[in-house]
């Protein structure tokens, strides 16, 4: 496997940390980005390979040439393999959804991606090859109530991918993304903190609720995503598809 330059969003914890530690283990550079530098210096530590940790707030409109400019200048070459992890939910009733919940949604979950990818994707189709692969969520796929800005920032985070794909099919490039369902990390522990909190059930009780709404009858394990992801970075076929990885809540 030829070793490529890799650069993971949200790659200090969770879905981001596995997918960097995976694509390591493969032999790759990775560069981690986060605003958390500590959690991104934690793990870069324990990656195998080259590392590279830029801290970024990637909501600055800045982010996305400092962020991928530090790779080419670091590795001597673009991104080849990009990976849009970062992201965060808000929830509440559509009527109380305040209009800085709403942009503060759109900003990290599909403005951030936005032009991390207008800024990375003219150097892999340049060079004959590149990756890109969004981690959505089933919310892309379906709405649920009382996350109406989230589910519209991942539903435009796919709608972005499906079009990009479609643009530069036949170049080598291919443009995907990854929806999990409810997974073990830290935002789905503040998620079941939210409901203990509003509906008196314990913490253990929330997280078995939405354990139950996945058919599986478990979380999904970051590592799990992980191959979703390894998948479409090892395959020139899969492009333009929006891949569950959801336990069979959303069969499509």
């Amino acid at each position: 496997m030829v070793a490529r330059r890799c650069l993971v969003t949200g790659a200090g914890r969770g879905i981001g940390a596995a997918v960097a530690r995976r694509l390591a283990a493969q032999g790759h550079a990775v560069a981690l980005t986060a605003r958390s530098a500590g959690e991104l210096d934690a793990v870069a530590a324990g990656l195998p390979g080259p590392a590279l940790v830029v801290p970024a707030d990637l909501t600055d409109p800045i982010a996305a040439d400092a962020v991928v400019g530090a790779v080419e200048r670091a590795w001597g070459g673009p991104v080849e393999v990009l990976v849009l992890n970062a992201g965060a939910g808000t929830s509440a009733p559509l009527a109380r959804t305040t209009d800085e919940d709403w942009a503060r949604m759109l900003d990290l979950n599909l403005t951030a991606p936005f032009r991390l990818l207008r800024r990375a994707l003219p150097g892999m189709v340049e060079g004959g090859w590149g990756r890109v692969v969004a981690v959505a969520s089933t919310a892309a796929k379906r709405g649920d109530p009382y996350v109406a800005a989230y589910t519209a920032s991942k539903h435009g985070l796919l709608g972005l991918v499906r079009s990009a794909a479609a643009e530069v099919a036949g170049s080598g490039v291919t443009v995907n993304a990854v929806c999990p369902g409810y997974v073990d990390t830290p935002m789905t522990a503040a998620t079941v903190a939210t409901i203990s909190t509003a509906t008196g059930r314990t913490p253990e009780q929330a997280r078995e609720t939405l354990a139950r709404r996945q058919p599986i009858g478990r979380l999904v394990d970051p590592d799990e995503v992980a191959d979703a992801v390894l998948l479409c970075v090892g395959s020139a076929a899969i492009t333009g598809q929006g891949i569950n990885v959801d336990g069979g809540t959303v069969q499509s």
